[in-house]
């Protein structure tokens, strides 16, 4: 059965560990309870890009994401905050964001599915989306675009990208496949049918 935790007082986003051992998370308490949800690092990018879009659209372009700064953003305190539960109402790992727009409200909603993997012996793993068990919430226009700003600032602080591969780069040597021609070659040759005419 899905979960309507209403309208949030708390949401945010954090990672967890060491750059390149990061795990990722979202946190949003209510009045009618508290959910964390891991997601990978490609979906928490493409759902603060999926919130700039609405955004954007919503309020007509007033509201837009800030590519390009002078100096890094600074550090934030953000994370998680002490009156959150130890134990939340509900945690599991991402399997399907919906976002959505309650236009009455004028309030943004997440619609979030957990992912089970089922392992049996002797069989591969299976993912299922359980989507009866949805939490969804509800949160302004402010709480989404500071949201986008913390996701945004927990993206900067990861390992560093290579400007061209955009492969993160551990500090050792880097092989870069659009520098150094460390690309798969696939050759074509084409074999002629019969002997040449003379």
């Amino acid at each position: 059965m899905s979960t309507d935790l209403g309208l949030v007082d708390v949401l945010g986003a954090e990672a967890v560990g060491q750059p390149g051992q990061r795990r990722f998370r979202l946190f949003a308490l209510s009045n009618a309870g508290s959910v964390i949800m891991w997601l990978e690092k490609e979906q928490l990018q493409n759902l603060s890009l999926a919130i700039d879009r609405a955004l954007a659209q919503i309020t007509e372009g007033t509201i837009l994401r800030t590519i390009a700064q002078a100096e890094p953003p600074p550090e934030e305190e953000g994370g998680m905050p002490p009156t959150f539960p130890n134990t939340p109402s509900f945690e599991f790992q991402v399997g399907q964001i919906r976002l959505g727009f309650d236009e009455g409200r004028n309030l943004l909603a997440l619609i979030v599915s957990p992912l089970e993997i089922v392992l049996e012996r002797g069989r591969d793993p299976v993912a299922i989306i359980r989507e009866e068990e949805s939490v969804s919430i509800f949160f302004t226009l402010q709480q989404a675009h500071s949201l986008t700003n913390a996701i945004t600032s927990l993206m900067t602080r990861g390992r560093p990208v290579c400007p061209l591969c955009n492969t993160p780069l551990d500090g050792g040597p880097h092989a870069c496949v659009k520098q150094n021609g460390h690309r798969e070659i696939v050759q074509v040759i084409e074999e002629m049918d019969g002997e040449e005419e003379e």
